[in-house]
């Protein structure tokens, strides 16, 4: 008998050793692949950030003998979703500075400032979030008010969509700015002859350039911040659309030390500085950082009136809203790119933004391949330039929740007529093949599951319309999945990394208890994700929140 049981012992021994290590073993789940096929598989093997191995439970277990495992029985794992257009960096700074969102009317945003103002007691006041859409009285406000309750003290406050300002006298003062000033590319409103405060696009510039300069300590906070907010959410990677040198470098060091374990794709800002950095240092890549684009502005928004359209505005006759760089820049600026390794990716708003970038992009990349410039919001596009969409050369960049926040007043902007380019989620689809999905936060809220909602839905959380606002546009669930994982991770050109859970790529994963795909979509809006993972390491468990 003991001569037995030693023969049992060794020949488990054995069966051990042949197994292969690993770090982490998950079984008994429903895992969405997000591959070509959109398979699932039940069981995942993970080894130094990097997926090994999928297949059945009982396969892998007999394969590979792991430090941790999971039964994660009823449990629904995706690949960790990837924000396409956000602002990381400034939601950060923006839990620094006076939180405008929400407000109902401008009394709700001055009585907000105020009450930051004897929390925090600042030299200069910055704020952020108002939008006169959601007050009862639809009118740009005027700086009267700031300019005696603050008479020497400057304050800033930005319209949500981050292209309209409201300035007091000691902000105007500081940033040099008269009735003199210039306003190319934007506007400085004036009421009988005099300076209101309300700035639109590019002389906000001149106001923020007198910003007090954020110390690194700062940007730090300001990143660690971000990165909490982000986690529990689901997000992995997020695209940062617009940063400058100082702060690329403070993420790039705070990776590197395992503080900032958020992956990265940046966009640079289109300044002469960055560009003559960067564009001449090429590609700046990482196991967590990706800088490889330029950020750059075609118009304003569409709230504000800064969108640039072909035919003025539906609501105001005399109007057409601007490009804010003139064409010959524009493409000036484009063809710099196009000589370098760098994407172009450009925020376009109107029809006119949108049709000016497209015309460019095509002639700049005509004999190319595979460059994977991207449009950034598309937001209304004239029927006939669809066709310049395409997944190899020119990639739409889109924030579904951009949609149901301007549903309310969209179609007074741009008529009945031009409404039908608007939004046009999947029309776009059609035309490149493949569609990049974010945010935009802190214009909109971070979490992406109700980016997910209003791209499947096209409702508020309401259920308002019945039906769904321009309900032909909508994306499947799985389109809008891929918009979020793999779609999003090819326009950064990381498809070979990250974006879908296959044998090779990065072990970014997030745990729900629920299913994405299948449960009733008025649920999706307040879906929960249970655990959050980074290359392989666990970044967010709701059972230590």
């Amino acid at each position: 008998m003991k001569r037995f049981l030693l023969l049992i012992t060794a020949m488990a021994l054995i069966a051990c050793e042949e197994k292969s290590t690993a770090d982490l073993l998950i079984t008994n789940a429903t895992i969405y692949t997000v591959d070509n096929d959109f398979a699932t598989v039940e069981a995942m093997v993970v080894k130094d950030g990097e997926i090994i191995a999928t297949g059945t439970s009982t396969s892998l277990q007999e394969q590979y003998q792991a430090t941790e495992s999971i039964d994660a029985t009823g449990k629904f794992i995706y690949p960790g979703l990837i924000d396409a257009h956000c602002h990381f960096f400034g939601l950060g700074q923006q839990a620094q500075r006076v939180d405008l969102m929400g407000t109902t009317s401008y009394e709700e945003v001055i009585q907000r400032v105020q009450d930051f103002q004897k929390v925090n007691n600042r030299d200069f006041i910055i704020g952020r979030g108002w939008d006169q859409n959601d007050w009862d009285v639809k009118e740009f406000p005027i700086n009267q008010v700031f300019n005696k309750l603050f008479p020497d003290i400057p304050v800033a406050l930005t319209r949500i969509d981050g292209h309209a300002m409201i300035a007091n006298q000691a902000a105007l003062d500081a940033a040099g700015i008269d009735k003199s000033t210039p306003s190319d590319g934007g506007a400085i409103l004036m009421k009988d002859g005099e300076l209101t405060g309300l700035l639109v696009d590019n002389p906000m510039e001149l106001v923020e350039a007198v910003y007090p300069k954020p110390s690194r300590q700062d940007m730090i906070n300001a990143l660690l911040l971000a990165q909490k907010e982000n986690v529990k959410y689901g997000l992995t990677t997020v695209d940062d659309a617009g940063l400058h040198r100082d702060v690329i470098e403070v993420i790039d060091s705070l990776q590197q030390a395992g503080d900032l374990k958020m992956k990265m794709y940046v966009m640079i800002s289109n300044t002469p500085e960055n560009l003559d950095y960067y564009l001449n240092k090429g590609i700046v890549k990482t196991d967590r950082l990706n800088v490889r684009s330029v950020k750059f502005y075609a118009d304003g928004a569409l709230g504000s009136r800064g969108a640039a359209l072909k035919e003025p505005y539906h609501d105001q006759h005399d109007h057409y809203g601007a490009l804010l760089s003139p064409v010959e820049k524009i493409k000036e600026t484009a063809a710099r790119i196009a000589a370098s390794d760098y994407q172009m990716n450009t925020h376009a708003i109107g029809d006119s933004a949108n049709y000016v970038v497209l015309k460019t992009y095509e002639e700049l990349l005509r004999n190319k391949t595979n460059q994977r410039w991207r449009i950034e919001h598309a937001q209304v596009v004239s029927p006939e330039d669809f066709k310049y969409f395409n997944a190899g050369n020119i990639l739409p960049s889109v924030q579904p929740t951009h949609a149901t926040s301007d549903m309310y007043w969209a179609e007074d902007r741009v008529g009945p007529q031009r409404i039908k380019g608007a939004y046009a989620y999947k029309t776009l689809l059609k035309e490149s093949g493949m569609l990049a999905l974010g945010t935009d936060y802190p214009v909109e809220q971070v979490n992406p599951f109700l980016t997910f909602y209003a791209a499947v839905a096209r409702q508020d959380t309401s259920g308002y319309p019945d039906g769904g606002f321009l309900p032909e546009q909508s994306l499947s669930r799985e389109e809008t999945l891929r918009g979020m994982t793999i779609w999003a991770a090819y326009s950064n050109f990381e498809e070979d990394e990250k974006g879908s859970l296959e044998v090779g790529k990065a072990a970014d994963f997030i745990i729900t208890s629920k299913d994405l795909i299948t449960i009733p979509v008025n649920e999706i809006p307040t879906f929960k994700v249970d655990a959050t993972y980074i290359n392989g390491e666990l970044v967010y468990s709701v059972a230590n929140n």
